[in-house]
């Protein structure tokens, strides 16, 4: 950190015996100069570097000295250059520099005019989440400048932004921003790893996504899309490092004190708890580990202005020698930092050790992505058999998950693609996954897609198995933009961007992942319709409530909600239990506190995933006719007017009615 008089430099080990710091400045050579840290104050070892030395072209690493026993969980080595986890910089990309050593770490400068910038502050029951990957999103969009494509800068060029803006966007979630490098294995096999899930220092920004100045081009990019409405959320992982399994390299917190900062087998503390599936496991027991964690989560909050924190493999954070606690030590850390309280948190509530699934264990104030919403969406649409209850109650707002713990359908992260898996129009063209281009032999990547080729697996010229994946497609979206609880839109499925099939693409840093802009003019009808969509969950109260749809009546005067059969009828309790139903309807009474006057049309929503039309009878209500906002079935988006009676509901659609 540097003051007014020079460079503090502090690192945390409890273990250590000696940690040096080596600097690189103007006048140091090339082999730079070492200084031992000179004082130790519990377990922080600390030294002020003056302003004499210190210019402010500073990099430095740190060399640890201690036991290298495993059996005991040490691995010092005084020999290793070791980043510090504090580091607000690295030089160049950390990727290239471990080709050569461990990369530098960078002391930088706060400055920067933020001007009047403010953070959006979006209601969570207005938020509509965007996930995109910094470099895929811009690397081939003709509208950016050609040296901003693939950089934090490029999501400042004025069509990305009017982009975002026009299909109703208010977060963006930004896949891994920390600095990162690929594992041993894409390196030998000549790839990378491009989704950024191996991060090697949390306060770093990745300097891939930079032209010159990662710090100060990640701030002018927060600083441009919140000036847009748009807020900003991290993708943040914690739970393991790029260090990897006892056989990884020592690039920092194994080096400065591997049995604290990790989780070891008791058993045998030469290996490594696994729950992170990519070779160790933080150990948030540590309260150190935990203060590292949360200052890290201070820094891109206040230094760097962002709006909130998805958790990557979240379920780690907040395991003890127990399991997961509901009452963990780092959730209580997070609600005592002032900084955090009012953030946005996601949680991806799921880890790959026993007992890491824990959807709807997370505290109040926390979302989760909702992986019960994608899958039960997805055999719906698949026309999969007794899917209509489940249907019903995650288009509820998933309240079997959520309810009992006292929290609200904002908690739902609805999701139906993400960075890991097929996009949306992957998930209607490929019944199996096509992934030979990872170079594992196709053995990698989720098996249970829940997916339906409409017919002919991959492209085809068939007009109507093409016909059927567009109104797929758009069956898909307008149940996720009109569903209780908080929709997540990944990058290019509002223009059906495709990657062949490969439903694990996290090393394919190339056209199979980028953005292909050109589907934005190729798909105008399906943007439009996302337009449309997400317009009426605007300006529609019905499908933004703070509470979960009932069923039951709202103060003796109406149902928030009735689910019908296609005879128009009330659904009965034998309707429930018929594993043939495939047809539904929400009829939306009174809405969440909404003022009536303002809304006087009631809507109803139809979803038909049968595999043949049906005559959709409609409840009895005044009038003789009806607007039609949109029917899946037609390719225009326009509204029409429609007669009361009935409504022929084509194979798998979905219409909504104002009535």
């Amino acid at each position: 950190m540097r003051t007014s008089v020079g460079v503090n430099f502090a690192v945390f080990s409890r273990h250590a015996i000696r940690v040096e710091v080596c600097i690189w400045h103007a006048e140091s050579g090339p082999e730079g100069e070492r200084f031992d840290l000179p004082a130790r104050t519990q377990d922080v070892w600390h030294g002020l570097l003056p302003l004499s030395t210190a210019d402010r072209a500073l990099e430095y690493v740190y060399y640890v000295h201690g036991p290298f026993d495993p059996e005991n969980g040490h691995r010092f080595d005084a020999s290793i250059a070791l980043i510090d986890p504090y580091a607000r910089a690295t030089t160049g990309s950390a990727e290239g520099a471990l080709a050569q050593g461990t990369p530098r770490c960078k002391v930088v400068s706060s400055d920067f005019d933020w001007g009047s910038d403010k953070p959006p502050s979006i209601l969570w029951r207005d938020t509509l989440l965007y996930e995109l990957h910094v470099k895929g999103f811009t690397q081939l969009h003709p509208g950016v400048p050609q040296a901003w494509r693939g950089k934090y800068l490029g999501l400042t060029a004025a069509p990305v932004i009017e982009h975002l803006k026009a299909i109703g966007v208010t977060a963006v979630e930004l896949l891994p921003c920390q600095s990162f490098v690929s594992e041993q294995f894409l390196r030998d096999r000549g790839l990378r790893n491009y989704w950024g899930y191996n991060t090697v220092a949390w306060f770093s920004c990745e300097n891939k996504y930079a032209v010159e100045d990662a710090v100060l081009e990640f701030k002018t990019m927060v600083k441009a899309l919140h000036a847009a409405g748009i807020e900003v959320i991290l993708d943040m992982v914690f739970n393991h490092t790029a260090e990897g399994n006892e056989a990884g390299s020592t690039l920092s917190l194994r080096g400065l004190d591997n049995c604290i900062y990790y989780r070891l087998l008791p058993s045998d503390k030469r290996y490594y708890e696994n729950m992170s599936g990519c070779g160790n496991t933080l150990n948030c027991e540590q309260e150190n580990v935990r203060d590292l964690v949360i200052d890290c989560l201070k820094y891109w909050a206040e230094e760097m202005h962002v709006d909130g924190f998805r958790f990557d493999l979240a379920t780690v954070l907040a395991r003890d020698a127990n399991g997961f606690n509901e009452e963990s030590a780092f959730f209580n850390s997070v609600r005592a930092e002032p900084a955090l309280a009012y953030l946005k948190m996601i949680a991806e509530p799921w880890d790959v050790g026993l007992g890491g699934y824990q959807l709807g264990r997370f505290p109040v104030g926390w979302s989760e992505w909702n992986d019960r919403y994608r899958d039960t969406l997805r055999a719906f649409w698949r026309r999969d058999a007794g899917t209509l209850g489940e249907l019903a109650e995650r288009m509820a707002g998933s309240s079997d998950v959520f309810r009992l713990a006292g929290r609200k359908p904002t908690a739902s992260i609805n999701f139906l693609t993400s960075h890991d898996g097929f996009t949306l129009n992957d998930l209607v063209t490929y019944s199996g996954k096509h992934n030979m281009a990872n170079l594992e032999q196709g053995a990698d990547g989720s098996e249970n897609n829940l997916s339906w080729n409409s017919g002919i697996e991959g492209p085809t010229i068939d007009a109507q198995v093409n016909a059927l994946r567009n109104r797929q497609m758009r069956n898909f979206l307008a149940s996720l933009f009109l569903s209780q609880g908080i929709p997540m839109l990944q990058a290019g499925d509002e223009f059906a961007r495709t990657q062949g099939g490969n439903n694990n693409a996290y090393c394919q840093d190339n056209e199979i992942s980028w953005v292909d802009w050109r589907l934005l003019e190729e798909q105008r009808e399906l943007v439009k319709f996302v337009r449309l969509l997400t317009g009426i969950r605007r300006e529609r109260e019905e499908f933004r409530r703070e509470t979960f749809l009932k069923g039951v009546n709202i103060a003796g005067v109406a149902k928030d909600v009735s689910w019908l059969h296609a005879r128009g009828g009330e659904m009965s309790s034998q309707d429930w239990q018929d594993a043939s139903l495939r047809t539904i309807g929400l009829w939306f009474g009174k809405n969440n506190g909404a003022d009536q006057s303002k809304s006087a049309t009631q809507i109803l929503l139809l979803l038909n995933a049968a595999p043949n039309a049906v005559e959709f009878q409609l409840p009895e209500i005044q009038g003789e006719r009806c607007i039609v906002r949109f029917d899946t079935a037609r390719e225009s988006s326009e509204a029409f007017s429609a007669s009361i009676g009935s409504y022929h509901m084509e194979l798998n659609s979905v219409v909504l009615l104002e009535i």
